[in-house]
């Protein structure tokens, strides 16, 4: 897929909004030394191109509950019949899964799923993420710590 044309006040616009996504039209355009139409048109532009694909609250998932951050690499050991597809479409319905890639290597899909604790991770195992359709063998990595996580992309440096 080839990179979307942005230029250097569409990027300043996105690096504002990943640390700031409760930003005012006010405050952006401000940022942007923009009056607040133009600035308005360019967000609508990013978000109506699919640039921008939604806003959301970061939540503190230890201060929630969910102590366990695991990644979970799945196995198949038939890749012919329609498994990988059943597989993706139920995988979606996981709410625990908070992401799925289909990767390279020794694995054919990584899971990122959390967990309330031990008890409830096995148990969405053993119960749910075991039995969906293609599954022959699962590796889980626990996290112990997290050092770094974040989803803002590192954008070109915008300074004018």
């Amino acid at each position: 897929m080839s990179q979307y044309r942005l230029d250097k006040t569409d990027y300043s616009l996105l690096s504002y909004l990943q640390n700031n996504g409760r930003a005012s039209n006010v405050e952006l355009a401000d940022h942007l030394n923009l009056s607040e139409t133009p600035s308005w048109r360019r967000l609508k532009r990013l978000e109506t191109d699919g640039v921008i694909e939604g806003y959301q609250a970061n939540l503190n998932r230890q201060k929630l509950g969910f102590d366990i951050l695991a990644f979970v690499q799945i196995m198949f050991s038939v890749h012919t019949d329609d498994a990988p597809e059943r597989f993706e479409k139920a995988i979606k319905e996981v709410p625990e899964v908070l992401s799925c890639y289909n990767i390279t290597g020794e694995a054919d899909y990584m899971l990122v799923i959390v967990s309330k604790n031990l008890t409830t991770y096995e148990k969405l195992l053993r119960l749910t993420i075991r039995r969906l359709p293609g599954v022959t063998s699962i590796k889980s990595i626990l996290s112990m710590r997290e050092v770094k996580g974040t989803t803002s992309l590192p954008l070109p440096n915008n300074k004018k």
